[in-house]
């Protein structure tokens, strides 16, 4: 109780600032939150297809490949088949990669979408709260200038708490957003360079299956 108290005084001492500075935290959060299970569930969902697709590519089992990536609503399905859609009439390695790198142009876009606007709210919270800071000082120095000596202790004390309340929150809440953001584009750049592997391997698999000689009867 004692912790709840103390919480809920923090706030009551910040002034009107504290709310954007909350409005921020809670709309970063729930930004961070849907990247987090995106890319959570574009990895292990792009990992599963892979292991399905590899043995079917190794086996020059292309139309079969083609129907499963066909279906597939991953990142690395809709990749590959792209490639497989010019196997048969690219005749170059530069064609086929050519065509699954539109294809990465299309994918990378959706990984990193929204990402850069948990950077963006970690500045803005650390302005906000700047503000709220000054505010308050203002207001502190009002105090000493205007108002009876009786009273100048006790104003003085609320503008000051609102002036750190305020730089206090925003450093509290901008150090992690920075930190999230790092973790989100690490997360990002790590599936993006998994996909590249993967483009990488199926056109080494097509060179190696077209090169192959065709089995006799």
């Amino acid at each position: 109780m004692n912790t709840y108290s103390t919480v809920v005084k923090f706030f009551q001492d910040s002034g009107i600032f504290i709310y954007p500075s909350i409005l921020i935290m809670a709309v970063g959060l729930a930004i961070a939150l849907e990247r987090y299970f995106y890319l959570s569930y574009a990895r292990r969902s792009n990992r599963r297809t892979w292991d399905e697709l590899l043995p079917l590519l190794q086996g020059g089992e292309f139309q079969e490949a083609y129907s499963l990536t066909a279906k597939s609503k991953t990142a690395i399905g809709k990749i590959v088949n792209s490639g497989l859609r010019r196997v048969k009439s690219a005749r170059r390695r530069e064609d086929l990669d050519a065509a699954m790198e539109e294809g990465m142009m299309e994918i990378v876009p959706r990984l990193e979408k929204r990402t850069h606007y948990i950077a963006t709210f970690a500045n803005v919270i650390t302005l906000v709260g700047l503000l709220g800071t000054i505010i308050g000082l203002i207001k502190a120095f009002t105090a000493v200038a205007q108002v009876n000596p009786a009273e100048k202790a006790e104003l003085l004390s609320a503008s000051i708490s609102i002036a750190m309340n305020n730089t206090a929150f925003a450093l509290m809440v901008a150090i992690p957003f920075l930190l999230i953001h790092a973790f989100l584009q690490a997360r990002t750049s790590e599936i993006v360079d998994s996909l590249e592997v993967a483009k990488i391997s199926f056109l080494n698999l097509v060179e190696r299956v077209k090169a192959e000689p065709a089995p006799t009867k």
